[in-house]
């Protein structure tokens, strides 16, 4: 399943947050007041912006363009600008490197087999970041925590950090604790920015939302890989789901098109005019 766009970002002028999102409560509070901490430690603010279930939704993480009729949420790239008077949320590739980003990498934060090969997402090429200690994650945090920042400052309701999957690539050199712990530094971080965060795929995982500190998911093709369930009884329907095939399209919307919010893009997610763009949404 395509887990990243090959983006750079640069510096946009900010937005206003949009005014049409839901308000929902949670139980800690912001700043210096005390608060609810989970197992890591990570303080969730007194409201976040949630997405409203079940409602239109465009994934744009390849390019921004106008939102179609009917759209509600918008995922885009964090190297663009949120959709004015829509739910936005802020693409970030968290636990790989872009390929034009990875000598901006420090030469230790690359995962490396006991070759010191630089283990690869074929898929993307895209380097794996290292996070086997608790000084690497936090090192890794520190640059992706900035992005957070960005997306923050430019108006977007929530941040979407991509491959948590990450350490099923890894040939078993990271494991599951090692990405949520991680997750769990930018979880909380994100909070402290009032943004919300998702869980990008990783349906193993869902059970753990609470405790890394989660809010929603972002799925690709759950319909196709009967995954939808999953993310819906985790994340109380609060889902988003980009399939890429009219098969897989069909089989979401069959069981959750009134619950979830669910679009077909092509693979690429391409740009209107592009010979390689498909959005559907039934």
């Amino acid at each position: 399943m395509p887990t990243g766009v090959l983006r750079a970002a640069g510096p946009l002028p900010a937005l206003g947050a949009v005014s049409a999102a839901l308000i929902v409560a949670v139980t800690a509070l912001t700043g210096c007041a005390p608060g609810h901490r989970g197992e890591h430690g990570a303080a969730r603010p007194a409201a976040l912006r949630l997405p409203p279930r079940g409602a239109g939704f465009d994934y744009q993480i390849g390019g921004a363009y106008p939102p179609p009729k009917g759209v509600r949420i918008v995922s885009r790239d964090r190297s663009d600008s949120p959709a004015p008077g829509l739910y936005n949320i802020c693409y970030v590739n968290a636990f790989q490197a872009q390929p034009a980003e990875r000598s901006s990498w420090p030469a230790d934060l690359l995962l490396r087999d006991a070759h010191g090969a630089v283990v690869i997402d074929e898929d993307w090429n895209e380097p794996l970041l290292d996070l086997r200690t608790p000084a690497r994650r936090k090192r890794v945090a520190r640059r992706v925590n900035t992005w957070i920042d960005d997306c923050a400052q430019k108006g977007f309701d929530a941040v979407e950090p991509d491959n948590y999957d990450s350490y099923t690539r890894s040939h078993r050199l990271l494991t599951a604790a090692d990405a949520t712990a991680f997750m769990t530094l930018l979880s909380r971080h994100a909070h402290t920015r009032h943004l919300a965060i998702a869980q990008k795929n990783t349906a193993e995982l869902a059970g753990q939302r609470r405790r890394v500190g989660l809010d929603f998911a972002v799925s690709e093709e759950c319909g196709q890989y009967d995954e939808c369930e999953v993310y819906a009884k985790a994340f109380d329907d609060r889902v988003v789901d980009i399939e890429y095939t009219g098969a897989g399209l069909r089989t979401a919307r069959a069981r959750w098109g009134g619950r979830l919010s669910i679009v077909r893009r092509d693979r690429d997610v391409s740009t209107p005019g592009s010979a390689a763009y498909v959005r559907r949404v039934r």
